[in-house]
């Protein structure tokens, strides 16, 4: 509102400082055709205007890669009993992380870039140390086949080439979610969610501003309506200059505006109902929340009925989102490392998720009611494998 008198005035092409007369005639109001200004479809700016502004695009991003990090990977295809250098890596990557934090990062680099990048650091061919490197600092450097040849990673000034035909392991295993139209990068399920994105961010802003003008919409101060009445250099100067001190900011909200004679304060019509910014807002998260894969219920947002309950809607994250995450992802390790440790398999443990007690208990009581499986042919129906012999 502070200069809300000077802006109308421009408009209406009668500045005082373009004229050395007195101001003249009613003041008018002009609305302009504003366009949408939209957040940058690249990975820096996304993850800048989402997960570090945005609460619902930082919870997603979070409950993902949490829920993801935590659930264990168990090693298969190899002899029983035996440890396996494989999983010792995976429990304890490198000196700074254990295996569920590196996890973590990965996930959440894939979730808010739609891509993440493992390093292998090797000694005499042999992967001993695993480190997630940032997306936005890796760029693809293909090859005459149009397939990545080596990996640029750009710090401080520097570049680090990784070239991926040293060795028997390639350096940097490269996981990307699929994108349709781009052979290298993969696409962040934060580029497909920019509009309700940005439509959340603006509405938090709106809301912001709102507050800090008494919780209602500007307002036009008109002078002179009607009766050709002047506004001086001088008075233009003072009003102003006492708008901006008395009646800008929060801190002065709610307070009355005092007007001398031939000023009329006229509110505009426009109001946060007509906006209905609210509603716009909750349906901007639950886009958000779409694109994520996460159920709307474990963000708190109002008006979803998708899920009946807390606990279904959990099942439904793990079965829908978590689990397909984990499996993509172990597959790809496994198969990046099998020509240092040998053929192996990584699956995640469903046993540790809680969420799917339930089905197990479910699935126990229909294998242990059929009587015509062997108790060999019941444990491997639940997954598990054969008894040892006894010794």
């Amino acid at each position: 509102m502070a200069n809300l008198v000077s802006r109308f005035m421009r408009a209406a092409g009668l500045a005082p400082e373009a004229k050395a007369a007195p101001l003249s005639g009613a003041t008018v109001w002009v609305y302009g055709d504003a366009r949408a200004v939209w957040t940058a479809r690249d990975g820096t700016a996304l993850a800048r205007e989402g997960f570090q502004r945005n609460a619902v695009v930082h919870r997603a991003v979070r409950l993902v890669a949490e829920a993801a990090a935590s659930l264990p990977l168990i090693l298969t295809g190899t002899s029983a009993g035996e440890p396996h250098p494989l999983s010792a890596l995976i429990a304890r990557p490198n000196p700074r992380e254990g295996g569920a934090r590196l996890m973590e990062s990965l996930y959440g680099h894939l979730m808010v870039s739609g891509n993440a990048y493992l390093e292998a650091v090797r000694l005499d061919g042999v992967p001993r140390e695993l480190y997630v490197l940032r997306p936005d600092r890796m760029q693809v450097v293909p090859g005459a086949d149009g397939w990545p040849a080596a990996y640029d990673y750009t710090v401080g000034g520097r570049t680090l080439r990784y070239d991926q035909a040293a060795g028997a392991v390639p350096p940097i295993l490269h996981l990307g979610l699929f994108h349709p139209t781009d052979d290298h990068y993969g696409l962040s399920p934060m580029e497909a969610a920019a509009v309700a994105l940005d439509i959340h961010n603006a509405a938090g802003a709106w809301n912001k501003a709102l507050l800090d003008n008494a919780a209602r919409p500007s307002g036009a101060l008109v002078f002179g309506a009607g009766a050709g009445a002047s506004l001086s250099d001088a008075q233009f100067a003072r009003l102003k200059g006492e708008l901006e001190a008395n009646y800008q900011g929060a801190g002065n909200a709610g307070r009355p505006l005092l007007l001398e004679g031939g000023l009329d304060w006229k509110p505009l019509s426009l109001s946060p109902k007509d906006m209905d910014f609210v509603e716009a807002k909750a349906a901007a998260a639950r886009e958000i929340a779409l694109a994520f894969g996460v159920p709307p219920l474990m963000l708190g947002l109002p008006g979803d009925s998708t899920h009946a309950n807390y606990a279904e809607a959990n099942r439904a994250f793990y079965r829908q989102t978590v689990i397909p995450l984990v499996r993509r992802t172990a597959d790809s390790i496994a198969h990046w490392l099998e020509p240092a440790f040998g053929p192996a398999t990584l699956e995640p443990d469903l046993d540790a998720i809680e969420a799917l007690a339930p089905e197990r208990e479910s699935l126990w009581r229909r294998v242990q009611g059929a009587d015509f499986l062997t108790q060999a042919e019941k444990r491997e129906a639940v997954g598990y494998p054969p008894e040892k012999p006894a010794a």
